[in-house]
């Protein structure tokens, strides 16, 4: 097997276990795979991402919040949080199969971030579903996989926002998130928050990933990473950083000491 076309393969995969097994035997089989650094061809009849029906995909402002402090609304925030990992492992399926012409720990990169998102998903769907609303009962939006799709013809802007911009945000936000849940102090809260530390822990190695990437590709295009990253950004419309920042966490995670200072700036 080709390990970019079983990529992609997966990535049209709908029901959301069956996407989770093919990426985790991808995973588990990846010595045995082959490598091949040139474009895939994509069957035209080929709808991506392959997604379940639920959840209802809405405008971002169009999906309610609701308060952890009930049951239903602590299971809307897992909800949400699921479904960032759901397309979490789409974004580094697409991020293997996509881009042609990268070196071989590229490829390895991202085929450990999308093996690592499945686990999230599994460990949030499964609580879910232990607060009694599957992975699907709430709304959710469409905003990271309409980030992929801006950037699917350049690589360089896909680790500039995605990674870097989008996946970044959630080190800031988890944290924030947390400290709610131990303010509601219930057992189910408590089960939330810990999940929620396995998913910071990885999330600091995958936007790590996509920073050393990122800054490779600009040094083999001779460009600045920093004012690239703001062409791009302003260009793609990509979504504003707000404080508060988890900067320890952003530290580990790769930025340089310039995109700090302009961060805190």
């Amino acid at each position: 097997m080709e390990l970019r076309q079983e990529a992609l393969r997966a990535l049209a995969i709908a029901d959301p276990q069956e996407k989770v097994q093919a990426t985790q035997a991808l995973w588990a089989q990846r010595a045995a795979l082959t490598l091949s650094v040139a474009e895939v061809l994509v069957p035209g009849d080929l709808h991506l991402p392959g997604r379940p029906d639920r959840p209802c995909l809405k405008p971002a402002r169009d999906v309610p919040s609701r308060s952890p402090f009930t049951t239903q609304g602590l299971a809307a925030l897992m909800h949400a949080v699921c479904h960032i990992e759901f397309n979490a492992i789409n974004l580094a399926l697409d991020a293997v199969w996509r881009f042609a012409d990268m070196p071989d720990n590229y490829y390895a990169d991202w085929l450990s971030v999308a093996y690592e998102e499945s686990t999230h998903f599994v460990l949030v769907r499964d609580h879910l579903n232990t607060l009694g609303f599957p992975y699907g009962d709430f709304d959710a939006h469409d905003g990271l996989w309409s980030m992929c799709e801006k950037t699917r013809d350049d690589v360089v802007a896909r680790m500039a926002v995605v990674p870097r911009t989008l996946e970044a945000r959630g080190l800031d936000a988890t944290p924030l998130i947390q400290d709610k849940l131990q303010r509601v102090g219930t057992e189910d809260a408590r089960k939330a928050s810990a999940i929620l530390d396995i998913i910071l822990r990885d999330e600091v190695g995958h936007v790590a990933i996509g920073n050393h990437w990122y800054h490779w590709l600009c040094e083999q295009q001779g460009l600045d990473p920093v004012a690239h990253d703001q062409y791009l950004v302003e260009k793609l419309e990509a979504p504003r950083l707000r404080p508060p920042f988890n900067l320890e966490a952003r530290r580990r995670a790769g930025f340089t000491a310039e995109e700090m200072q302009r961060l805190e700036g």
